[in-house]
């Protein structure tokens, strides 16, 4: 009976491992930007090639969070580009690197088009 609940404990530990692998670079996103943001892009470090909107359908108001997925641990730096409600303006964050952040609020100060963001 040892023996079972010992691998009993060993699977069960196994499997959470496999899912903290899994969900290891999905992030919170918060907007704190004082805009309503209507797409989000994430793409590796200085590649360019932005990919699909990571909002899908609807936006992100100032002050609302939302989960993000990412899976591709093997490029955790990554920039992460928004767009805009008002205006279509696009601002860029660079070099975050998503398999250490779990939360992430983004603000921007468009009269200076100063960018930061408070990593958590």
């Amino acid at each position: 009976m040892r023996k079972f609940s010992v691998l009993v404990c060993l699977a069960g530990a196994a499997l959470v491992s496999a899912n903290a692998i899994a969900g290891d670079a999905d992030f919170t996103l918060v907007n704190g930007t004082g805009y309503t943001i209507r797409e989000v892009y994430l793409s590796p470090a200085n590649a360019k090639s932005w990919g699909n909107d990571r909002l899908g359908d609807g936006d992100l108001p100032n002050g609302k969070a939302r989960l993000i997925k990412f899976k591709d641990s093997a490029h955790c730096e990554q920039d992460l580009q928004v767009v805009f409600d008002k205006g279509d303006s696009e601002v860029v964050w660079e070099d975050l690197d998503l398999c250490e952040i779990n939360k992430l609020t983004l603000q921007y100060n468009r009269s200076t088009n100063i960018v930061s963001v408070v990593k958590e």
